[in-house]
Order: structure tokens, then C-alpha cells, then sequence
């Protein structure tokens, strides 16, 4: 138990927590119509695309790059702690937000245990609030709710505890609704009262979300526009009486370059349109989905300036706003609102109490993590060729195929996405040896446990899969390129309009005719359409085969010192 008291989370208590602040006089006004303080001083510390790492991230992942070009190693859920701590103790009246992605694609030490271990740890932290990501949609819409109501895992029961609470903290969706009537799917907003001072949030994932995760698990569930749900919100907090608002959104930007308070954002991002669109009664904008960090400041359709900051995933950085709040009122002072990315370094004492928490994962997961699963000739990467492809995920894609040979498949075909680690022949710091893959490696490759499905397709509807490889997703062009394996070859020109890109598709030196039927492994998310490709869904003749970490262990253990796997299948041309 956290010795956080529980806040209720049901919609209900979220407005009718909203709507106490329409008293027509707070204990704050009434000292100040006695001479008391004329402001109140609130800080904002958020964290953004945690993604489980409760242990401290290894390799770049652990390091964070300054304005000068320097590295400083950073991350690890019990600096963070211990940071926060710090952070709230210059500033008495802090609150600790979330950006969304601080569950799901977890390392094996969260994730083993349906990321419990995290959310204790966001408890411990204080965790005030949270915007959904689309990570905490992974394992689908109910797993959420449990999530933050508490209770154990209908098919694996309690693991890590022996009861598990839930959050503590509200997760958010203001544009998530049901799709059977429509109502919130999520509390929208949370208001948090210091000094009297009512400071609402809104929270929410990006409005992609079912191309992003598998759409089984949120076909109950509609996402609508960001910028429409955040104005909405506003409006009914600022009619609450609620001036002082906040947006905590699960999309960001990318940058070129620079350090953690450096706003080198790159121009057109979906990030940067939110913060400058959404409503002018919102004062502040925390961002996340894009693992970069930038500290800008934006001007709002009125024209004032507001901060748009995110910062780095995997906790290596905590995004601090501090905010100045006129009591009569009741709305922030723009003028003097000051934001800033701190780097969570390591050198401060680790908080205890988190790092039991740790401890006790990494105790019960460890017999389970350290199990070597096979053994690498070299280095198994995503860094991909001009082609797209890249040696791990090729590799993925072969042990996909092997693993459905006897469902009839002939080609297999993995998302990029779903590879969420490098596999390197040097020894981790636990000393398994050069080369060892342990099975805790192996599931941080492949976190998400999906079902390998077997399709049958014809030419002309795999060539339409593949020609989804270039989309245009809310007028920016977008390329997802699959990993094909062996046996399945093809070129693409850089030249042809989306649509025309593809061309001599073949299997094992055969072209693929168009009328002919082929069999084919994709996994569950591809085969709901996710990522944009729509074109799996027209598969008929579904044969399940299996997990997808499963396949790709059963590969190590059929490939002792497996080689990374030549990028040639697939070709360019101008």
C-alpha cells in the first residue's frame, strides 16, 4: 500500500470535483480581501513516455544529450523520485503530471507484470494525473480500467502482489468516448485545489490511436480530434469557474537536435499545431508520444504566449513548469510563467522506497529474464538501409514464417514498430556472455504478445498492403515499411506517386500474380488494420499461430549463433 490516499476516478467524481469550485468564495480569496499574498506559486513536474523503465535505461536510451553536445547518463524511477522530491521542496504547492506512454512497450521487469510495478512506483512518486497514451491501449480498453481500478489479471491473476490497487491517480481521456452513445470512455479533466487555487487538466491520447495499437482491443472506443476536445473542456472548466488550465496531450513533435531546453522543432508537427490552436483559456501545454525534448514557447489564438515542452522518454527528464496564479482571478500570469526540462541524473541517492519496489520486480522476474533463449553471430539492429528494412526485423519476420509453415504460410511480414530494442552480441551488464540472448532481451524486442495470424491474400491484395506502406495520415506523408521475410522480394520507387510505388513483387524468384492466392503471417495488430494497413483486413481463411515472442525464441533455439540476415529483399529505385 502507497501512503497516498485513494481519489475516486469515476467520471462522476471528476465533475462533481469540477463543479465544488464554482463557490462563489474560496478560504484564499477571503485572506486576500484581508491583505494576505496576492498570487499563488504552483509548479508543474511532468513525465512523458515512461514506458515501464522503472530500472535505469541502458545504451542512448539512458543518456541525455545537452545544448553543447555532451552526454550525461540519466533515467531510473528512484533518481526520479528522488528528483521530484527535490523539486517539490522548492516549490510547496507542486503537482506531478503525466503526458501518456508511461505503461505498455515495457522492459520485462514492468512488463512481466502487466506494468503494476510501474504504477506502484507512479503512486509512491505522488502521481497527481495522468493524459492516456495510445501505449496504455496495448493490451485493450478493459486492461486499462483495471489498471486504474485496481483487481488482478483476469487470465494471469495476481503476480507481482497479492492484490493489486490501481492508480492512484486519474488516467484521462478527453477524446476517447464510447462508440455506443457516445459518453466519455475516460474522465476528461481533473482539477487539483493548492492554496485554495482550483488548476484544471485536461488529459488526452493522440487521436491516432487505432492505427497504433491493435484495434481488437478498442473497437468499443472512439478517438476524436485533439484540438476540439481540449476547447471543449476548456469551456466548461472556465464556466466552472476553473481559469487556470492545463493540457496534458500525448503528441509531440520532432527536432533536430539540441539540448533539453532547446526548441528546435521541427516545422509542421502535429505537437507544435495543438499547442498553438487549442483555446487561448488554456495556459500550458505539456507533450509527449515523440521521445524528443524541446522547451518552446508558443503564442494561443489570442495572442499570448504559453509553454509547449516535452521531455525525454524513459524518465530521463522531468518537464517543470512554474506557474504564478492571480487569486482574485483565479487565472496564471503568462508574463511570469518560467518552464524548463530537468535531466534526471544520477547523482542523487536513490529513494529507498522506490527502489524497494524495484528490488522486489526484479527479484520475481529474474529467474524468468536471465534464461538464455539462443545466441547471435553479431549485432542485430534497426538501423535500416535506404530500402527501409533493417537485420532485426527481417530476422523477426523469418522466425514468423517458420513458425506458421505448417498453417500453409509462405511469406511472413512484421510492423517496424513492434521492434522496440537492438539485440547487441556484446554481453549486458547482468554477464550472460558475448552473444547470449536471454529471454528478457528477447522481450524487450518484442513486448506486445501478439497472435500471429496466417491469411490468405490474393496478389492484388498483398500489392495493396504493400502500396500501404506510404500514406498520407492528416495531410503529412507517413512511410511504415514492413519487414518482408526471406523468400519475399520486391522494389519500390521513390519517384511514383503513392499508391504506384510497388513492382516486382515476388516469392522464392516467382512472380506473384495478382488473381493467385497466397498465404500469408502478419500479426494480430497488422491484421486489424493497425499502422493504416487496411488492406489485411480483406484476408480470409485466418489461422492463428501462436505468439509472436514465442516464434522468435523457438528461431533462437533453431539457429544457435544466427547471423544477422543480409538487407536485400528489398530494392529501390529512383
Amino acid at each position: 500500500m502507497t501512503p497516498f490516499t485513494r481519489r475516486p476516478v469515476a467520471l462522476a467524481a471528476t465533475a462533481a470535483a469540477a463543479l465544488a469550485v464554482t463557490l462563489s468564495q474560496t478560504p484564499a480569496q477571503a485572506d486576500n480581501e484581508r491583505g494576505g499574498p496576492r498570487t499563488v506559486d504552483v509548479r508543474l513536474i511532468g513525465i512523458n513516455d515512461l514506458h515501464g523503465n522503472i530500472e535505469p535505461p541502458t545504451g542512448s536510451s539512458g543518456r541525455v544529450t545537452l545544448s553543447d553536445g555532451t552526454t550525461v547518463n540519466a533515467g531510473g524511477a528512484a533518481y526520479n523520485a528522488t528528483h521530484i522530491k527535490n523539486l517539490r521542496s522548492e516549490v510547496k504547492n507542486s503537482i506531478v503530471v503525466g503526458q501518456g506512454d508511461l505503461i505498455g512497450a515495457s522492459p520485462i521487469v514492468s512488463a512481466l507484470f502487466h506494468d503494476e510495478p510501474t504504477v506502484e512506483v507512479l503512486n509512491r512518486v505522488g502521481m497527481d494525473t495522468t493524459a492516456a497514451g495510445n501505449h496504455e491501449f496495448d493490451e485493450g480498453y478493459q486492461e486499462l480500467l483495471r489498471m486504474q481500478r485496481g483487481g488482478c489479471h483476469p487470465a494471469d491473476g495476481c503476480q507481482f502482489r497479492e492484490r493489486y490497487e490501481g492508480a492512484d491517480f486519474p488516467i484521462l481521456g478527453a477524446n476517447v468516448t464510447l462508440a455506443h452513445g457516445g459518453a466519455p470512455a475516460l474522465p476528461p479533466f481533473w482539477v487539483e485545489y493548492r492554496d485554495g487555487m482550483p488548476i484544471g487538466f485536461i488529459g488526452m491520447p493522440l487521436k491516432d490511436v487505432p492505427i497504433l495499437v491493435d484495434p481488437n482491443g478498442i473497437k468499443d472506443l472512439r478517438f476524436g480530434d485533439e484540438i476540439a476536445a481540449a476547447n471543449r473542456y476548456a469551456d466548461l472548466l472556465n464556466w466552472l469557474g476553473v481559469k487556470s488550465i492545463v493540457l496534458l496531450v500525448h503528441q509531440g513533435d520532432n527536432t533536430a537536435g539540441g539540448g533539453p531546453d532547446d526548441c528546435k522543432t521541427v516545422a509542421g508537427g502535429p505537437g507544435r499545431a495543438i499547442a498553438e490552436k487549442v483555446s487561448p483559456k488554456i495556459d500550458a501545454v505539456f507533450s509527449g508520444h515523440s521521445h524528443q525534448q524541446y522547451n518552446c514557447v508558443v503564442t494561443d489564438p489570442a495572442g499570448n504566449p504559453r509553454p509547449f515542452i516535452e521531455g525525454l522518454a524513459f524518465g530521463r527528464e522531468l518537464s517543470v513548469v512554474d506557474l504564478k496564479i492571480d487569486r482574485r482571478t483565479r487565472d496564471v500570469i503568462r508574463s511570469e510563467t518560467r518552464a524548463t526540462n530537468k535531466v534526471v541524473t544520477q547523482d542523487v541517492k536513490p529513494d529507498r522506497k522506490v527502489q524497494d519496489i524495484i528490488d522486489l520486480a526484479k527479484e520475481k522476474s529474474g529467474p524468468i529474464a536471465n534464461k538464455r533463449v539462443g545466441t547471435i553471430a553479431g549485432d542485430l539492429l534497426r538501423a535500416a538501409a535506404p530500402s527501409g528494412e533493417f537485420a532485426l526485423g527481417n530476422l523477426i519476420a523469418d522466425s514468423q514464417l517458420a513458425a506458421t509453415t505448417g498453417n500453409g504460410a509462405v511469406a511472413a511480414l512484421m510492423n517496424p514498430g513492434g521492434v522496440r530494442a537492438d539485440l547487441t552480441f556484446a554481453s549486458s551488464p547482468a554477464g550472460e556472455g558475448d552473444g547470449v540472448v536471454t529471454y528478457g532481451e528477447a522481450f524487450t524486442v518484442q513486448p506486445f504478445g501478439n497472435i500471429l495470424q496466417t491469411v490468405t491474400l490474393t496478389g492484388a491484395q498483398l500489392k495493396a498492403a504493400l502500396e500501404q506502406q506510404w500514406q498520407v495520415v492528416n495531410g503529412t506523408p507517413r512511410t511504415i515499411v514492413l519487414q518482408p521475410s526471406a523468400g519475399l522480394t520486391y522494389s519500390w520507387s521513390a519517384s511514383a506517386p503513392i499508391g504506384s510505388k510497388v513492382s516486382g513483387i515476388a516469392i522464392n524468384g516467382t512472380p506473384v500474380d495478382p488473381a493467385a492466392s497466397y498465404r500469408i503471417t502478419i500479426n494480430s495488430f497488422l491484421q486489424g488494420g493497425g499502422d493504416g494497413f487496411s488492406a489485411f483486413t480483406a484476408g480470409t481463411e485466418v489461422t492463428g499461430g501462436g505468439i509472436d515472442l514465442d516464434a522468435l525464441i523457438a528461431y533462437f533455439g533453431a539457429h544457435p549463433n544466427v547471423a544477422p540476415p543480409a538487407l536485400d529483399r528489398i530494392t529501390t529505385t529512383p
